[in-house]
């Protein structure tokens, strides 16, 4: 017997923890993780009701004594504790990152000495532990090299890595490639959304431009029907013939009044020019329709020789002084303004117009051919 005669009674009870890593046995909770403190060693096999015994009052004497040096001997060896081994290599490389042996050491033999991968990132989630930066130690009596992956497991393990990586940036593609699709649906929207715009303002004037045609050729109407009234008028005075009333003789027509537009004003373009001077040449020359039409024709010759033959210089010259050119067009007010406006120039001191061919504009002649054969083929062009 030990002699012992002072004991106190402990309310722990007395369990048999068995760790599932090393094999070491432990009788408390206590036991248990002082045991997972210095070691890292989690996982326990709870045998207690495995060793449960009938208690038995009378212990022999010889099996008290062997009890008691088998627990001697168990308590001196699992004390006796050792660092244990780990890959040299691994470690090796974790030395050449910066961390200590120590630190490096009880990341490997934790993570199970799998990859250099397994123990950065042990040694990162476990920064903050107290012991972190102390050796570990484990019995001598127990296996300490943690099982480590065989070659064509580590090539399995290496390729599952490479596959979530695949993956991932597969993934990342798939969503910026989504990205930029979205980007291009949104231009391609506000592309069509202008064009679309563009044409509908391009109606609108269309659309201005013919109701200002139609409302001059009403007033240039109107204006001809009172002439011939007022002529018929004259006739009857002469014939001596009362006046016709004309409330009776007008047609009851309802009255429309007139709307002015609401679009914006825009600025006047070639073509606009060049039929306000047709328009002016006719108005400063009314009493001539002949020479009139005469002038109209000729401009029309000289800018479809010009369309069809760009390249001949002849087609692009005119002499000012030449009597037939003024007889025409010269002596009329607006008719070399008119020339001018399709890309004539007055040259060699104003003794030509001349028209250079980097300047012929096929566009400004066909628009400048459609306003005279409006004003040569239309009765009410420039009456008002």
């Amino acid at each position: 017997m030990a002699g012992h005669s002072n004991f106190s009674e402990s309310t722990e009870a007395v369990l048999n923890l068995v760790c599932s890593f090393c094999g070491k046995p432990c009788r408390s909770k206590t036991e248990s993780e002082l045991h997972t403190k210095r070691t890292g060693h989690t996982e326990f096999t709870d045998k207690t009701l495995e060793a449960v015994k009938p208690i038995s009052l009378e212990v022999p004497k010889g099996d008290v004594d062997m009890e008691e040096a088998d627990g001697a001997s168990s308590s001196n060896q699992s004390e006796e504790m050792v660092v244990p081994e780990v890959d040299q290599k691994l470690l090796e490389e974790l030395e050449g990152m910066g961390f200590p042996k120590a630190k490096a050491t009880r990341a490997l033999h934790f993570s199970g000495n799998v990859s250099l991968e397994a123990a950065v990132n042990w040694a990162v989630e476990h920064e903050d532990d107290t012991d972190i930066e102390e050796m570990p130690k484990v019995p001598v009596n127990r296996k300490t090299v943690a099982p480590s992956l065989s070659p064509e497991e580590v090539k399995i393990k290496a390729q599952e890595l490479r596959e979530r990586a695949r993956k991932k940036k597969e993934e990342e593609d798939k969503r910026m490639e989504r990205e930029r699709e979205k980007e291009r649906i949104r231009v391609s929207k506000e592309l069509l959304e202008a064009k679309r715009i563009e044409e509908e303002n391009e109606r609108k004037r269309l659309l201005a431009f013919r109701k200002a045609e139609k409302e001059e050729e009403r007033r240039a109407r109107e204006k001809i029907r009172q002439k011939l009234e007022e002529d018929k008028a004259e006739r009857r005075r002469k014939l001596g013939l009362p006046p016709v009333d004309p409330d009776s003789a007008k047609p009851s027509t309802p009255v429309v009044e007139e709307k002015k537009s609401s679009l914006p004003v825009r600025p006047a373009t070639k073509a606009d020019q060049m039929r306000d001077y047709l328009r002016s040449l006719k108005q400063n020359h009314k009493d001539d329709e002949a020479k009139v039409k005469t002038a109209f024709n000729t401009l029309l010759t000289y800018v479809k020789n010009a369309a069809v033959n760009p390249n001949e210089e002849k087609f692009r010259k005119i002499r000012l002084t030449n009597a037939t050119f003024q007889a025409r067009v010269g002596a009329l007010k607006g008719g070399i303004e008119f020339l001018e406006l399709c890309g004539f120039e007055k040259v060699e001191g104003g003794e030509f117009l001349f028209l250079p061919r980097d300047k012929v504009d096929m566009a400004v002649l066909s628009s400048a051919g459609t306003e005279l054969n409006s004003a040569i083929n239309n009765p009410f062009f420039g009456v008002l």
